[in-house]
């Protein structure tokens, strides 16, 4: 997920180098800019976590009785930057969940649907998560280590010392390397346990600055991060319909532009009818290799059909994220049936591009649009 270039709190999230690793995250606007619980500092008990998964209810005390390692991640299921770090949490469980290693993902929620525990349910079966995770759907154990983006890992010793954190992606090499230092200070041989082994991904080569994170809703377009809307009937208030007429010409990076009647939505802009011809659409040009939108059913067992465009044609198959299929028409399809980010392009290259997105249901709403410039996946 992306930042607004034009913000300074966003310029310094946006790329930190980490031991030469590039980091990006999508922030929260609570907490301080870096966080306060800082290496050093003792940290703070888990608090109003609930619906656990994968283990009965933890606690940090009696954790360090057992002189286990924790590492803490705070994570959202939406969230294509937290998507990105679970082969490497993955590897981790796997290598040192017996050698006194306790992962512990936090799900602190982005959107509304985030905080419903099937949802969550479903997204941890479907990427294939063993280790425990917990809600915090008030978002009190966030606002304990005063966190600030997601994803964010905190290490704690068998003492219940940080002596590292962090922010974003990246630097998976050196988070191993403390890990097994925590380890290893706490008794557990790890010394016949192999680190490494996954690579880190691999920006396009081309890649600078593509396009940041778009939100539909109005909570995000009115805070001070940034407006996301380019056409200034959305600015007329929260819950509102109105006719947009796409302009059509040159069109600016980081916003997106409405065609037909939408609705303006706390977390989402909605499409306000049923239409017949796809007249209606989403649009926007971005800089990626990658595409991605946050979207969901109107009920959980409901669905409706998105029609993705690049440059006014449908995607090639080379084109096609991997929620994508192609209809007997040709044109590239998402199914919308499940609340969660979708995967609508994954391109060749990195390249400057108009996108689409059609919909004949009242039901299509975009809660966010994120765009990647790794060389494979999302």
């Amino acid at each position: 997920m992306r930042l607004p270039r034009h913000s300074a709190f966003a310029a310094l999230l946006a790329v930190l180098v980490v031991a030469g690793s590039v980091v990006s995250c999508t922030p929260r606007p609570r907490g301080n800019l870096l966080g306060s619980i800082l290496p050093g500092h003792p940290a703070p008990e888990l608090v109003g976590l609930t619906d656990w998964q994968n283990s009965p209810p933890l606690t940090l005390a009696a954790l360090r009785e057992q002189k286990r390692v924790v590492l803490i991640d705070f994570w959202t299921y939406t969230c294509v930057n937290c998507i990105r770090t679970l082969p490497y949490l993955k590897q981790w469980h796997e290598r040192y969940a017996s050698a006194g290693l306790t992962i512990i993902g936090v799900h602190a929620p982005e959107f509304d649907f985030e905080k419903d525990p099937a949802n969550v349910k479903r997204a941890v079966e479907a990427d294939g998560i063993t280790w425990p995770i917990a809600q915090d759907n008030e978002m009190k154990t966030w606002d304990a280590f005063n966190n600030n983006a997601w994803p964010a890992k905190y290490l704690i010793t068998a003492e219940g010392q940080i002596p590292y954190t962090h922010i974003g992606e990246g630097a998976y090499d050196q988070t191993e390397q403390q890990i097994r230092a925590a380890l290893t200070a706490a008794g557990h041989d790890v010394s016949k346990i192999a680190a490494g082994g996954l690579p880190e991904p691999t920006r396009d080569p081309k890649a600078s600055m593509i396009t940041r994170e778009l939100y539909g809703g109005f909570e995000r377009n009115y805070q001070t991060l940034g407006a996301y809307a380019a056409q200034k009937e959305y600015y007329a208030g929260g819950g509102e319909t109105h006719d947009y007429t796409d302009p059509q010409g040159v069109r600016s990076d980081d916003v997106w532009y409405l065609q037909g009647k939408w609705r303006t939505e706390r977390e989402a802009i909605a499409h306000a009818r049923d239409t017949q011809n796809l007249e209606d659409y989403l649009a926007f040009r971005f800089t990626a290799r990658s595409v991605n939108v946050v979207m969901q059913p109107k009920t959980p067992v409901s669905s409706y059909i998105v029609v993705v465009e690049i440059d006014g044609r449908p995607l090639r198959r080379d084109e096609a994220g991997t929620d994508v299929t192609f209809d007997a028409q040709g044109r590239s399809i998402v199914t919308v049936n499940t609340p969660k980010m979708y995967s609508i392009m994954i391109l060749p290259a990195l390249g400057d591009h108009h996108a689409k997105l059609r919909s004949n249901s009242a039901d299509f709403a975009m809660y966010a649009v994120t765009f990647g410039s790794n060389t494979s996946g999302a």
